[in-house]
């Protein structure tokens, strides 16, 4: 177990390695240059020379890579904002990192119950009207695209914010985690709870389709697969109830190839939140990225963006790989 928890650390590492890399030079292969993001469209020539040999933009782009993993192993910095001179990369996703956490896990929340319920009531009444209504859901859930559907929800249900992550008013709250829904709790501000959770309402429902079509699709096939098992057949002529096999039988067995989804999904999430972000003014991570690469070409801002998403994404999947082997004894870690 040792051995292969060592080499999937050297894997992920790797993989956060090259995404990395990937993203730094492809920064650099955008047209245009980032400070004028600064200056403007008529900057002081002099003075962005001096800028760019500040930044070691007048080195090779080899030697700007080595200094940047010199910087981020040896300081844990990630450089300053070049749009915003004055903020550190590394603060300001200390702050925008924790509304993405909870906008996902908000949107998981909604997408493992009730993407799981339906699968399992599709695999239960298979070919007939739960089926039929959760394919349908399913192949909506995955068509239909994220902003489409922020869009339409901001038109249909006028009455809920779209935009933050509170009132305005309420700009006097002192979060301590940056999860508000935890914040509020931690604070003893129960007062603000339901106006945190009116705001996160729209963002979560929009960006939870997608994993919540998935997760019923797969449940829906796993499911199938244990229900026609020998020993489920056994426990209902034992006289189990059907609620009773299905939770305490059916649903442990199928729970394998959910779980592998569902860590799949969560890194998912983090790049369908800017499209979510963005249509909802969402303060996170997504709406961060977007905004220096769009708006600033700011280079700092997206490789700590890259390096954050990254490491989320690899760390998931190694912790979804480890659950395997507690969840099924019957895997073998060689």
């Amino acid at each position: 177990m040792t051995a292969y928890l060592l080499r999937r650390l050297g894997h992920a590492l790797a993989t956060i390695f090259v995404a990395v890399t990937l993203v730094f030079l492809a920064m650099r292969a955008l047209p245009g240059n980032p400070l004028l993001a600064r200056f403007g469209q008529h900057p002081d020539q002099k003075q962005m020379e001096w800028l760019e040999k500040q930044y070691g933009w007048d080195r090779p782009v080899y030697e700007q890579l080595g200094t940047f993993y010199w910087r981020i192993v040896r300081y844990g910095d990630f450089g300053e904002s070049i749009a915003r001179p004055t903020k550190s990369v590394a603060g300001e996703l200390l702050e925008k990192v924790p509304a993405t956490v909870e906008l996902t896990l908000a949107a998981l929340a909604l997408a493992i119950p009730l993407g799981m319920a339906a699968g399992t009531a599709a695999a239960i009444w298979k070919n007939r009207w739960p089926d039929r209504l959760c394919t349908f859901g399913s192949l909506l859930g995955v068509s239909v695209p994220v902003f489409f559907l922020a869009i339409g929800l901001r038109a249909l249900l006028p009455w809920f914010p779209v935009s933050g992550r509170l009132p305005s008013a309420e700009a006097l709250f002192e979060p301590l985690t940056g999860l508000y829904t935890l914040d509020t709790l931690l604070r003893g501000r129960f007062d603000l709870l339901p106006a945190v959770l009116h705001h996160l309402a729209l963002p979560a429902v929009a960006l939870s389709t997608i994993p919540m079509a998935i997760v019923a699709r797969i449940t829906r096939g796993s499911m199938l697969e244990v229900l026609s098992a020998d020993y489920i057949r056994t426990a209902r002529a034992k006289g189990g109830g059907l609620l009773r096999v299905v939770l305490r039988h059916a649903l442990p067995n199928a729970a394998v190839p959910i779980t592998n989804i569902v860590g799949l999904q969560v890194g998912l999430l983090l790049s369908g939140a800017v499209l979510t972000e963005t249509v909802f003014d969402w303060p996170g991570l997504g709406l961060y990225v977007k905004t220096a690469v769009v708006g600033d070409t700011d280079y700092p801002a997206v490789q700590g963006s890259a390096i954050v998403i990254a490491t989320m994404f690899v760390s998931i999947n190694l912790l979804v790989d480890l659950l395997f082997v507690w969840l099924d004894p019957r895997i073998r870690v060689k």
